[in-house]
């Protein structure tokens, strides 16, 4: 049952300048849209603001129990001059006080744009397996050392995120996006033009870091621009974007690698990603408020100084220096590792950890794909190698889709039904409430599913059954990975792309273990064995969603104390 919606009045923004501030249409709803605004997405006390009350940022509720007729607040327009970020002044969608009070279209706009944007760290990923045995023959070495071009992209993927994500915090997300969608295009160039292995690995490796920006930034942005109660739905269309690089990836590459040779799959990044620059430049605004630049020093040290004392002694300013320096090496090095610490926290660790084992298992997955379909019995060619990856990227779309919306609904039954009411008849949401069934259905379908198409390979059955079985593993590892990532956003309201961050970090460092063994492991103890003890490690890591049911609570309470 829908909740009724309590009146709300929103306040009239101040009065601003003409010549800053034109009427932007596209800012404000019209009544009947905010109404039906109203009954779906109740304003969250979800904010990454930190003049917000502790109780009011980590508690998610939703209205309950009035009839009155609701008005959403309308999106305050920021002038141009006073636009946050890189080159804020050209982009033609507004930066607004309140990324929240975006009407729904502009909100689905941006989680657009930033899906596209996180598909191209996967895209790269995934467009040259087809085209392995071809590098290896080119380049003059071996399928193992080829390898490493995937494994190496990966571990790229685990680390960079950890800078990407502590600048976004300070810089904000837009200037991050710029930046790293910049250095992707060189990378990309770079590695397309490579005349041997090394070349070839090294600047993978940095393409690959720098498109991992979006894998924990987009993230923030989505916890930006949405409600709590809506945010699972956005999360599973934001994960659309990476897993339409699985599903896109292999079958382009296969196509380009087939006709054109294995480096017209690097000139397609740098395609892709030269067209999502443009898109980022124009398209994208600053959604997260920045209150102090990087390099600035904290406030207190440069207060000024009564005019009698200004002159100071030379040594002095070049202490002064030398700290400020410093400081800004601290910035940049050392800060952005701080992310890791946050596994120090259970509900954290043990999130992070069931999102690893089950991406270590899709790259383990991907590598037997390109390895066993390219042998006897099965003689794959390049193009049905890259269309051999295509049920379980539909299973990852199918879950995305439905997936995100039942993780919501369950987590609205949840709080009901345990009559979690705060004083005003606001439904209290918990991060832990969405690993329910939903989890328990995904811990048991894609361990299965690997089992059998591990046996189904290893045997020569036909190429269907084990195709039909990664259709089954994309649904349940979809579920897992959607789950996760929406509780650690939710876990940590206020940095949400660090925890985003710290879980792309452990998961990757999975992922790029995974393509290394994959190989040597299927070689020696087949695909059968191989895939059994990874389903039943899987299945064994279930206990996760046990334990979020009966400790997630008294996990939560402890982070919030010691956050702060």
């Amino acid at each position: 049952m829908e909740p009724d919606v309590e009146r709300s009045i929103a306040h009239p923004p101040p009065p601003l300048n003409a010549d800053d501030v034109d009427v932007d249409p596209s800012l404000t709803e019209n009544a009947s849209e905010r109404e039906r605004d109203a009954h779906s997405s109740a304003p969250s006390t979800l904010r990454e603001d930190a003049s917000q009350p502790q109780s009011e940022k980590d508690v998610e509720s939703n209205q309950a129990g009035s009839s009155a007729e609701s008005v959403l607040p309308s999106a305050v327009k920021i002038p141009r001059s006073k636009r946050q970020g890189l080159f804020a002044r050209f982009c033609l969608l507004a930066e607004v006080e309140e990324p929240k009070h975006y009407p729904r279209r502009t909100k689905w706009f941006i989680t657009f744009i930033i899906a596209l944007a996180a598909a191209a760290a996967p895209l790269g990923s995934s467009i040259i397996l087809p085209s392995l045995s071809d590098i290896a023959v080119d380049l003059d070495t071996t399928p193992t050392v080829t390898n490493l071009s995937i494994a190496l992209y990966m571990l790229s993927m685990s680390i960079f995120p950890l800078w990407w994500s502590s600048f976004s915090e300070i810089v904000g997300r837009r200037t991050i996006y710029l930046v790293s969608f910049a250095l992707f295009l060189v990378w990309n160039t770079l590695a397309a033009i490579s005349t041997n292995i090394a070349m070839l690995v090294i600047f993978r490796l940095l393409g690959g870091g720098a498109a991992s920006s979006v894998q924990a930034v987009g993230a923030g942005t989505i916890a930006d621009v949405w409600e709590v109660q809506e945010r699972g739905k956005a999360m599973g269309i934001f994960y659309l974007g990476p897993l339409m690089g699985p599903l896109l990836a292999p079958i382009l590459g296969g196509i380009l690698g087939e006709k054109l040779g294995w480096r017209s799959t690097q000139w397609a990044l740098v395609i892709y990603g030269g067209v999502l620059l443009i898109v980022l430049f124009f398209a994208q605004p600053e959604t997260l408020k920045v209150t102090r630049p990087l390099l600035q020093e904290p406030p207190g040290e440069t207060a000024a100084t009564p005019l009698g004392l200004q002159r100071t002694r030379s040594a002095q300013k070049i202490q002064q220096g030398a700290s400020k320096t410093v400081r800004s090496l601290k910035c940049i090095f050392l800060d952005p590792l701080k992310i890791i610490l946050y596994l120090r926290y259970p509900a954290v660790m043990i999130t992070v950890y069931y999102a690893s084992v089950t991406f270590g298992c899709l790259y383990m997955l991907n590598i037997s794909l390109e390895t066993t379909f390219s042998k006897p019995p099965y003689r794959f060619n390049t193009i049905e190698l890259g269309l051999a990856y295509m049920p379980n990227s539909l299973g990852y779309i199918i879950a995305s889709l439905l997936g995100g919306k039942w993780t919501d609904k369950i987590m609205v039954n949840a709080a009901k039904r345990a009559k979690r009411y705060d004083e005003k008849g606001h439904l209290i949401y918990r991060p832990a409430d969405r690993m329910r069934e939903n989890a328990w259905l995904a811990a048991f379908l894609y361990p299965s599913a690997l089992i059998w198409y591990g046996w189904t390979a290893e045997k020569g059955i036909h190429w269907v059954v084990p195709l039909i079985a990664n259709f089954f593993f994309g649904i349940g590892s979809m579920l897992i990975f959607a789950a996760a990532t929406t509780m650690l956003t939710e876990f940590m309201p206020r940095r949400a792309s660090s925890g985003v961050a710290v879980n792309n970090f452990v998961r990757n460092i999975f992922s790029c273990v995974g393509a290394i063994v994959a190989g040597p492991l299927i070689s020696t103890i087949g695909d059968g064995w191989l895939f059994t003890i990874m389903g039943l490690w899987a299945m064994a890591s279930c206990v996760v969603v046990w334990a979020m049911r009966h400790y997630a609570d008294r996990w939560r309470a402890r982070m919030e104390k010691e956050l702060g």
